[in-house]
């Protein structure tokens, strides 16, 4: 039997020897090379903290201890340590276990989170609320690097330091973020390690340290690691954190785990703020996922052994690279045009504009709010920023959106990948806010895409725009193969596409769904119910004169929209039909009101009818109830 099948969760861990855990280490890595072949997932960075994993739960008492992960999908060795070895085949599966960090999940997930740039702040929570309570447990929040690039992570640091309230913060510093870090921070922890002056003089305090304790044994060993501490401090960008009000040691050897143990064991044994930096390798142990950390920070199932993908791409691009074909052509036509990413070029496409206009690409990290206004702040000089951005991710700038942008008119171009269903992620990362959050922004133009063509005859319509404009588009392949950005005009302001005309019903397709709606409609015709289609790309300004007209041809409106039905387009139209033309009756098909676990994409839009067939039964099943003949 393995050491990983003997362990069932942290108890099983403390019984192991400590020269047990490189072995144990090395097991874990290929169960989760293994595992992850067959169901996709995080493994770039899981792999670089199995020995963090494992000197966590061997020095502190999780679920006693709480231990917050900084974007739980760093944490699946920790998923196996905790008592979820056997069922980790079920990663991000339907009815399986969350590729996050998940509270309903294990007693040992202290805090679940899909963004990064949370755990400080959610761990000096818990350190507050075990003061005011009389406890005595420790709180280690674990800060991904990449997190520093996030203004919550320093609000956090910033909180806790000034309390002098008893936590933990490790910070893991592996150089990434999804793809390498940016920023004078990421620059300051790279000069930690590389910094020969530092290093050297480390090594000599180090050297003083020992011989302290060799001549008057453990009595002064304490005092000689806070001279160590202090001195090499006076030489170290880690004077940030010392300023922050943390005690700060490292670096660390993050694969090391005899001494990670060995300093977490006098971290803990310390009180107030401390710092822990540790210096680990995305993709530890895997060949391919070390030479190319970006491509393995996530990705769908793959050959162990080749390295290449289970399932070949073929057919038509995905969205967004049809989104980054677009930006980038355009950009030879528009050179006011810049692109803006928060730490994802190749999740958003921006990749292929940075690769052609390196010096009109920006990454601004993982800062949402910062690159929306950044973003103001060039459009206020005549720039033009396209801001690619996830749907989820966007959320974290609403504030900006609204007061930054809106406010002031300013035309910044913003396009929400990720929109809608987005599968095997999960909860956090889907995108069925944007249409609703993004109507009740004053000024805004809200529109969606029925294929890559309109995409980008939607971002010639932008640019053409004097104030603020959004479109969404989904994690996947886009319908069909779309033409070279040159060749595709403009589409004309707030106008709806008549896709076809019926007598009885009025289906209004947004983004994705309109072709579903379109196929439903063929399928209707054969029940003898002739249902008219409508592309509604333009979700605000509504196109008045269209409506108008079904208004007087219909008795019914049907709305399909790949996002919440709470406030979205169904919800907008029913409220301007309702002072326009009230005997009209607005139907919302949409995602409703609940969470959404993981699952494929394709089984989750079929599992809320946003199918051909789906749209079909329900539009049938709603002429049923009360049939609508044409006026």
């Amino acid at each position: 039997m393995s050491l990983l099948d003997t362990i069932h969760g942290p108890d099983d861990l403390k019984r192991l020897q400590r020269d047990q855990l490189p072995a144990l280490a090395a097991e874990i890595r290929a169960r989760l090379i293994d595992c992850c072949s067959v169901t996709g997932g995080h493994i770039g960075a899981s792999l670089g903290v199995v020995e963090l994993s494992l000197a966590l739960l061997y020095e502190f008492d999780s679920p006693s201890d709480k231990i917050v992960w900084d974007v739980g999908h760093q944490a699946y060795a920790w998923k196996l340590l905790t008592g979820r070895n056997g069922v980790f085949p079920t990663l991000r599966q339907t009815g399986g276990i969350s590729g996050f960090l998940k509270r309903s999940e294990s007693e040992h997930d202290q805090f679940g989170a899909g963004h990064a740039g949370t755990a400080v702040s959610a761990a000096f929570g818990m350190a507050t609320a075990r003061d005011l309570l009389g406890q005595k447990h420790k709180v280690v929040a674990v800060l991904g690097d990449g997190a520093l690039t996030c203004g919550l992570s320093y609000e956090g640091l910033n909180n806790a330091g000034h309390s002098a309230r008893d936590i933990i913060v490790v910070l893991n510093d592996n150089g990434m973020s999804i793809s390498p870090n940016v920023g004078a921070i990421s620059k300051m922890l790279g000069g930690i390690v590389a910094n020969p002056k530092t290093n050297s003089l480390r090594e000599a305090v180090k050297g003083v340290t020992h011989k302290l304790g060799d001549v008057f044994g453990d009595r002064v060993v304490e005092f000689a690691r806070n001279v160590e501490e202090s001195v090499k401090n006076l030489w170290s960008p880690g004077m940030l954190f010392e300023e922050l009000g943390f005690r700060y040691f490292g670096p660390i050897d993050g694969h090391d785990v005899a001494k990670l143990a060995e300093t977490l064991r006098f971290v803990r044994g310390m009180e107030g703020p401390r710092l822990v930096h540790v210096i680990t390798e995305k993709g530890k142990g895997f060949g391919f996922a070390e030479s190319n950390k970006e491509k393995w920070h996530g990705l769908a199932a793959y050959d162990p052994e080749t390295g290449e993908a289970r399932k070949k791409a073929s057919g038509p691009p995905t969205w967004t690279q049809a989104f980054g074909d677009a930006i980038t052509g355009l950009a030879a036509e528009h050179p006011e045009l810049v692109a803006i990413t928060a730490a994802m070029p190749s999740g958003t496409g921006t990749n292929i504009f940075q690769k052609a206009w390196p010096d009109r690409f920006f990454d601004a990290g993982i800062a949402e709010g910062h690159a929306v206004t950044f973003a103001a702040g060039l459009a206020t000089q005549g720039i033009r920023p396209v801001c690619a951005i996830y749907s989820t991710f966007l959320q974290r700038a609403y504030d900006n959106i609204i007061h930054d942008v809106a406010v002031q008119r300013l035309p910044v171009i913003f396009c929400m990948d990720r929109a809608g269903l987005v599968g095997e992620d999960g909860q956090t990362h889907m995108g069925l806010y944007d249409i609703a959050y993004m109507l009740a922004v004053p000024e805004m133009t809200v529109t969606a895409p029925k294929d890559g063509d309109e995409l980008a005859g939607l971002l010639r319509t932008a640019l053409a725009h004097s104030g603020p404009f959004s479109t969404r588009y989904p994690r996947d392949k886009a319908p069909a193969d779309p033409r070279p950005v040159r060749e595709v005009p403009a589409v004309p302001y707030g106008t709806w596409e008549l896709l076809r005309e019926g007598r009885d019903i009025a289906i209004l397709g947004v983004g994705t769904m309109v072709l579903p709606a379109l196929a439903a409609a063929e399928q209707l015709s054969e029940e003898g119910l002739d249902c008219t289609v409508v592309n509604c790309r333009f979700l605000k300004p509504l196109d008045q004169t269209m409506l108008d007209s079904l208004a007087r041809t219909h008795r019914a409106l049907v709305t399909v929209e790949e996002g919440t039905i709470v406030n979205g387009f169904g919800a907008y139209l029913a409220e301007r039909m309702q002072t326009t033309s009230p005997e009209v009756r607005v139907v919302a098909l949409g995602v409703p009101d609940r969470l959404m676990e993981q699952a494929p994409r394709a089984e989750q839009l079929e599992t809320f009818g946003l199918t051909a067939d789906g749209i079909a039964r329900r539009v049938l099943s709603l002429h049923h109830e009360e049939p609508l003949e044409s006026r």
